[in-house]
């Protein structure tokens, strides 16, 4: 294929793919009125943090040889599948695109903490809000249901009974809101995180306004009340850790705020201490 034939492939191919995405699925608003389906070539630039001028000549054809990082800022920015993205290479650069860079496992020294404090909830998240480990307090806490591969945001965002126990929700979910936003930047490429992103649009209507303004959040200490079937309303205090050395793994811990709910805490634990299974962690998924 010579190069004429190679950039017009690439430009007819990039504008498929940017016409088939809408700028809600893109994380970007929707303003007035569009003559075309899709993005503008101005929402891929400013997606892929690349010029505009530059874009508009890369659809053209009128471009060289493209770097894979900024194909790969191309591929997240209009969603592309690992085939559409192994394409975008082939036919940009005549060579199939770098490995993704493996998840990390979680420190030792969370698990190790973890562990060590079973009179308190604790649970320890990835980057996605998945619940990778939890203590037998925090299945006290927050039901059987609350295991490792359980989606924290999913619970928050979808699950009703879970929303009408967290006494704070609107406050709680749209602080996981702005977390994800924040851990999606750290991890544009991440399929995982991509496809909990769409679900949680599609199906919470809070969750696609708070997206659609964009905010920020980095959570790691506040108070929340809940309310337990069995131990009545409780005031907790929340803190989450993470290794400085690996800031997409995180350790949130639950502490009684008041004396009613230190004694509240207490009566579950004994209440469920034969029932309750044991800290297990669960592989990350790749």
């Amino acid at each position: 294929m010579d190069t004429t034939t190679s950039g017009q492939e690439l430009g007819a191919f990039l504008r498929a793919m940017r016409e088939r995405l809408t700028p809600e699925q893109a994380g970007l608003p929707a303003v007035g009125q569009r003559r075309t389906p899709g993005l503008r070539r101005q929402e891929v630039a400013q997606l892929a943090a690349v010029s505009i001028d530059w874009y508009i000549r890369l659809e053209q054809g009128r471009v060289g040889t493209p770097g894979a990082a900024v194909l790969d800022a191309l591929s997240e920015a209009l969603h592309l599948t690992d085939t559409e993205r192994a394409h975008l290479h082939l036919i940009a650069r005549g060579a199939t695109p770098p490995p993704r860079a493996p998840i990390a496992a979680p420190p030792a020294s969370l698990l190790a903490i973890l562990d060590g404090m079973p009179a308190l909830p604790a649970y320890l998240t990835d980057f996605r809000l998945d619940v990778l480990a939890r203590n037998t307090a925090a299945v006290a806490l927050f039901g059987p249901g609350f295991d490792s591969g359980t989606n924290t945001a999913r619970l928050t965002l979808l699950d009703p009974g879970i929303r009408a126990g967290q006494l704070d929700w609107a406050r709680i979910a749209r602080e996981t809101v702005g977390i994800l936003r924040r851990n999606q930047a750290r991890h544009p490429a991440d399929p995982g995180l991509r496809t909990l992103i769409d679900e949680l649009r599609t199906d919470s209507p809070e969750f696609a306004d708070w997206w659609d303004d964009h905010t920020v959040q980095d959570r790691s200490h506040g108070t929340k009340r809940i309310r337990h079937p069995e131990a009545g309303d409780l005031t907790v205090a929340y803190d989450s850790l993470t290794s400085p050395n690996d800031p997409d793994h995180t350790l949130t811990i639950l502490t009684p705020a008041d004396p009613a709910t230190t004694a509240a805490l207490d009566t579950l634990l004994a209440t469920h201490a034969n029932r309750l299974g044991t800290t297990r962690l669960r592989p990350v998924a790749g």
